[in-house]
């Protein structure tokens, strides 16, 4: 493990991730990736590794493009965090939608490994 999987360095890697998601900037969230990463959503069933990551991570954004995160809470410990979020966006419908998940990353280098993500997406809550 290196300086840069310490909690204090993890805690500001995951800052930054955030605000790439919220900002849809593909490129800025695929750079704190590792290579050979996973993506695995249990909840949707979902699970990409490598270069196949971008692409999911881009359809994601086209499916959902007012898509925003917010955090709850986030426990960093030297190479691992487990982030606590809630997510809204728009469906198709028009309805504005709004759900809860946990997502767990283990680092290396100060890379994300994996992003396993569990939600309550199957079930969100309508707000209008």
């Amino acid at each position: 493990m290196t300086v840069r999987d310490s909690a204090a360095e993890l805690e500001r890697a995951i800052d930054g991730y955030n605000t790439a998601w919220n900002a849809h900037d593909v490129d800025a969230i695929i750079a704190l990736h590792a290579p050979g990463m996973v993506f695995e959503n249990h909840t949707a069933g979902e699970r990409v590794e490598g270069d196949d990551v971008r692409e999911h991570v881009a359809k994601i954004f086209e499916n959902w493009p007012d898509l925003a995160f917010r955090s709850r809470r986030l426990y960093a410990r030297d190479g691992v965090v487990v982030s606590e979020w809630t997510a809204a966006a728009t469906d198709g419908d028009g309805r504005r939608l709004e759900w809860d998940g946990v997502d767990i990353f283990p680092f290396r280098d100060g890379l994300i490994l994996r992003k396993d993500v569990y939600s309550s997406s199957h079930r969100p809550r309508v707000l209008d």
